[in-house]
């Protein structure tokens, strides 16, 4: 005999403010199956909790409806109290009268009648539950960290410094990303290569990471603890075991005119290449879009000069096969292409370039040395135009790729240009356009306030119309809101703050990883408070910008976060499944294969099974087989399936009917 115990959670005023909640603990009173049922003001406290097993001892429960908030939150929590006191944690059920109640009606009367039929439901369910039990698979003690900016150099230290192993994989032939490109930093303005370049160093050394650059993940199966991951490591066609990093090749090929990628395509690199002094590894990379031997047969100069005997023109991508226990995606940001806000030129001069590229005609790494030059004549810019925004905070345009959201960076690192270049040229006129100015971080403000007070850079709110390139000067037309007047000015250089947005591989990775993502190709955690560096894919784990916008010290604290929950999953011996996966009766099904084509984890297979019926008849059917540790218990199949063969434990199609005849009771 089936003994239910009901407990209605007041949630302080979240439920009580519109629910009545003794009268629906009084409904359940009346309920056939319930024995007990109460009201209480935290059922998630722990006096609540403790209420409960106190109930379940006292009362003998056999089952357990909750109503509270949603099961999201707390299903967990109140699995656990039960379980600690011998009741099966699946024998209970959670009716949602919190957000899909109080939070959604306002009169009470209403509110109070829809959690009744909804507390009846959730007992018309747990009548029909039945234990389950989670096995149990072991871990790989291995993490695969995809990506190798800083956020995921620092990731795979992390979890490397705690013992185990790890991989990187990146899509260039160095590690460092985004930050390795920059001169300074804000609000500190340290040396941004004096901070990154130590960790790539400790990156390539450690004994427990392992770096495949110039690599691609090609795919992805498996499950939490046990991925099985394909690497595809790009031709490079030097021998990353024999190579010295010498440089004697890039110097002697005589194709030296190939865009360099590492200064934004500002100045020329050889065909054969390192992309900057202090890469890791400290490899040649040949680049067969422009290599004249791979090209036409002819040259092979870079192979006589190479001592090391490390070029090799035979070379061809390569497949590695590896299996880990947690992933984590570091895979960064890329700027807009801008070449689509043609009112500001970009396409028409070439002194009107992106943040990214100034930053590099500044660095004292890039085209010019340091000094600051415009790239049409190399003379020293005495006006600069600064425009905030550009594709950042607008209504999505697919015809310009502009972004809806704050790319959160622009303001700060708009006033880290002004303020250096005040700094070393102390007569350049400086004008900062902007929407709103944000600072919100660490003296972040004093920050802004010091190019603004200290340096006389002058901020203007106001917009950009148009810039037109007239007699060696940038014309700049544009709109000063707070004066209410137009402007004219006369500029030598014009910077975009242009947003950024994920890397172009995301969307393509998060596919593989069966991983969530936003509209805007930005991965989406588990939970936006409590689980912000989780994917909803178990085991897969997000690390800086790839989530979203951020900067540099936030970057690093949600790549130290991602580590440690990588690590927490990689200390464990084995992990305990999800029991409620689907499961298939296998004399209803007709192996149409419907399920295994919208499953999304690829946890359904199908094969020839033989049965025998009365009179040793045999017959060989094709059908389903779900592998319980890939299954994430979605129900995609059950709703698919025309025969009606597949069903998901603790969400049974009997279970379903029941509650929704109970509310329409």
């Amino acid at each position: 005999m089936q003994k239910i115990g009901v407990f209605v959670c007041h949630c302080g005023t979240n439920i009580a403010g519109t629910v009545d909640v003794a009268a629906v603990a009084e409904a359940a009173r009346h309920v056939p199956g319930v024995v007990f049922a109460t009201d209480y003001t935290y059922m998630c406290s722990q006096s609540g909790q403790d209420l409960i097993k106190d109930t379940v001892k006292k009362y003998d429960l056999t089952n357990v409806v909750i109503c509270a908030c949603s099961p999201h939150m707390h299903e967990k929590t109140f699995q656990k109290a039960v379980n600690s006191v011998g009741m099966n944690p699946y024998m209970l059920e959670i009716a949602n009268i919190r957000e899909q109640c109080s939070w959604v009606h306002k009169d009470m009367a209403q509110a109070t009648e829809k959690a009744i039929s909804l507390m009846k439901a959730a007992v018309a369910k747990v009548i029909l539950d039945t234990p389950l039990s989670a096995d149990s698979t072991p871990v790989t003690k291995r993490a695969l960290v995809i990506g190798a900016g800083i956020a995921g150099m620092q990731t795979a230290l992390d979890i490397a410094d705690a013992g185990y192993d790890v991989d990187i994989v990146e899509a260039k032939p160095t590690i460092g990303g985004k930050m390795a490109q920059l001169d300074k930093t804000f609000p500190t303005l340290d040396c941004a290569s004096c901070i990154v370049t130590p960790k790539m160093v400790e990156v390539g050394q450690h004994e427990k990471i392992h770096i495949y650059s110039y690599s691609e993940v090609a795919d992805v199966s498996g499950f939490v603890g046990n991925f099985h991951v394909k690497i595809k490591r790009k031709a490079r066609y030097v021998d990353e075991d024999k190579c010295t990093g010498c440089g004697l090749c890039t110097e002697k090929c005589p194709m030296r005119k190939v865009p360099n990628e590492f200064d934004m395509n500002l100045d020329k690199r050889s065909a054969v290449y390192i992309p900057f002094a202090q890469a890791v590894p400290k490899v040649a990379t040949i680049d067969p879009n422009y290599c004249i031997k791979l090209k036409t047969g002819k040259c092979g100069l870079c192979q006589t000069v190479c001592d090391a005997k490390a070029i090799n023109y035979e070379d061809t991508d390569k497949f590695v096969e590896e299996d880990y226990g947690a992933i984590v995606v570091a895979t960064g940001y890329e700027m807009i292409n801008v070449e689509k806000y043609d009112e500001y030129a970009y396409s028409q001069s070439p002194d009107v370039v992106t943040s990214l590229e100034y930053e590099r005609l500044m660095s004292a790494s890039g085209p010019y040395g340091g000094h600051l030059s415009r790239p049409s004549d190399g003379k020293q810019p005495k006006t600069i135009v600064f425009i905030q925004c550009v594709g950042s905070r607008e209504a999505c345009d697919s015809k310009k790729g502009g972004k809806p959201y704050c790319s959160k960076i622009c303001c700060m690192y708009t006033a880290k240009h002004a303020i250096l270049t005040k700094d070393h040229y102390p007569d350049t006129d400086i004008y900062v356009f902007y929407i709103d100015v944000r600072t919100p971080g660490k003296n972040f403000d004093e920050f802004y306030r010091r190019a603004v007070e200290q340096y006389g850079v002058h901020y203007i709110k106001g917009a950009v119309g148009k810039v037109v390139p007239e007699n060696g000067k940038l014309k700049v037309q544009a709109s000063d809101l707070i004066m209410n007047k137009q402007l004219h000015i006369d500029a030598d250089m014009v910077v975009l703050a242009a947003a950024i947005e994920p890397n172009k591989t995301a969307r393509h990775l998060g596919t593989m990883l069966t991983a969530s993502m936003d509209t805007n190709d930005f991965f989406t955690e588990a939970h936006a408070k409590l689980r912000p560096v989780e994917s909803p894919t178990a085991g897969v784990f997000l690390s800086g910008v790839c989530q979203g916008p951020k900067d540099i010290p936030e970057t690093v604290a949600q790549a130290g976060a991602a580590a440690s929950k990588a690590i927490g999953l990689l200390s464990k011996d084995a992990l305990e499944g999800n029991p409620c996966v689907a499961h298939c009766n296998e004399l209803m099904c007709t192996g149409c294969s419907q399920c295994e084509t919208v499953c999304p984890y690829g946890a359904i297979t199908y094969e020839d099974k033989e049965f025998r019926f009365p009179g040793r008849v045999i017959k060989i059917r094709r059908v389903a087989n779900v592998n319980p540790a890939v299954c994430q218990g979605c129900g995609a199949c059950t709703v698919t399936c025309p025969s009606g063969a597949m069903d998901l434990n603790g969400f049974s199609n009997k279970e379903i009917m029941a509650e929704v005849d109970a509310v329409c009771q």
